[in-house]
């Protein structure tokens, strides 16, 4: 294991030892191969650097109580990928081989993998794009699909604490990960220009629909739940990525007897709400202590503790995903390292 100081680290990239690739090329994907280069030498008018024909996943390895390692909900994200892909007009990777990369990438840097208990995680990402020269606009016909894992601390520095969020009408995302039948993983830089001078101010950004900038959508790098009267409730959005952890969530409250409404929220109801929260795999479940809404000059406050809701909900996920309790849902990946 790597002489790393695991409880300081943040959400941001650590270099580590191997990178799994393949190819596709003349209609099919090559084999999985390890690699300690994390560069790529692409064309300059490569697809995915011309037209942005790219998507992006993320999930976390967890350490766990009885010394075994899980990927949480691996065969979820490979899905997802492939919807991405399929939107994105490029060729889905086989779930099979999606899995079989995560292994490989976890294995080759096992090293990398943060003791039980210091709150740190590692981090896949996986990542496809097209890579023949296009100019004009056609899609490619050969593409890299590429995974590297990082070591991780909390994706907001509180960690399990409340953190303050802005509403943004300002800057539209122009829908990012699409509409209709496909849900596309990998276009944050659309939300940059909000949520970079937020962050500098320590403020998380909460985006309303682009059409009206009448009803909740969801945070910069994360889906929003809310809580009501002990009920639980998500926006349902076109444009909105869907979130593994708040789908997740759902099931979880289920599991408790709560009551779940995936419904378009009004920014005019935020004031009914007792608790809210972002959550997704950078965040897992990140509560939210104040909405701002700069524009009506209206400042929405559920706390700087974490209400009971959210607390019960965080238990119990991360529990499942460190082995604390029982896994009756089948969502941990288990790798023999």
């Amino acid at each position: 294991m790597k002489d790393i100081e695991w409880s300081k680290l943040t959400f941001s990239y650590t270099e580590t030892d191997v990178m799994i690739r393949s190819s596709y090329r003349n209609g099919a994907w090559g084999d999985l191969v390890a690699t300690p280069d994390k560069t790529i030498n692409i064309h300059a008018a490569a697809a995915g650097l011309q037209y942005a024909q790219q998507c992006f996943e993320g999930l976390k390895v967890y350490r766990r109580v009885d010394g075994t390692i899980g990927i949480f909900r691996p065969d979820m994200n490979a899905r997802r990928m492939q919807s991405s892909a399929e939107a994105m007009y490029m060729p889905p990777v086989p779930v099979d081989m999606f899995l079989q990369a995560m292994e490989m990438a976890v294995k080759y840097n096992i090293d990398y993998l943060p003791p039980y208990g210091t709150g740190a995680t590692l981090y896949i990402r996986p990542i496809m794009f097209g890579t023949s020269p296009r100019v004009g606009v056609s899609s490619a016909d050969e593409f890299e699909f590429c995974v590297i894992v990082t070591p991780i601390g909390p994706y907001f520095p509180v960690g399990f604490g409340t953190t303050p969020f802005v509403i943004n009408r300002h800057v539209d995302r122009a829908a990012p990960f699409g509409t209709g039948q496909y849900k596309v993983g990998g276009n944050y830089a659309s939300s940059l220009r909000a949520t970079e001078p937020a962050h500098e101010q320590g403020l998380g950004v909460l985006f309303l629909d682009s059409a009206e900038h009448k009803y909740l959508d969801e945070c910069g790098g994360a889906n929003i739940f809310l809580v009501k009267n002990g009920v639980y409730c998500t926006p349902k959005s076109d444009s909105i990525l869907p979130s593994i952890i708040n789908r997740s969530l759902m099931t979880l409250c289920g599991d408790m007897g709560i009551k779940v409404e995936e419904r378009r929220i009004a920014v005019t109801e935020l004031g009914d709400f007792q608790e809210a929260a972002s959550c997704g795999t950078g965040a897992a479940i990140s509560p939210i202590s104040t909405i701002t809404d700069p524009d009506n000059g209206v400042v929405y406050n559920y706390g700087i503790e974490p209400g009971p809701v959210c607390v019960k909900l965080f238990t119990t996920l991360r529990d499942i995903q460190f082995g604390r309790t029982e896994d009756i849902h089948g969502w941990c990946h288990l790798i023999d390292c």
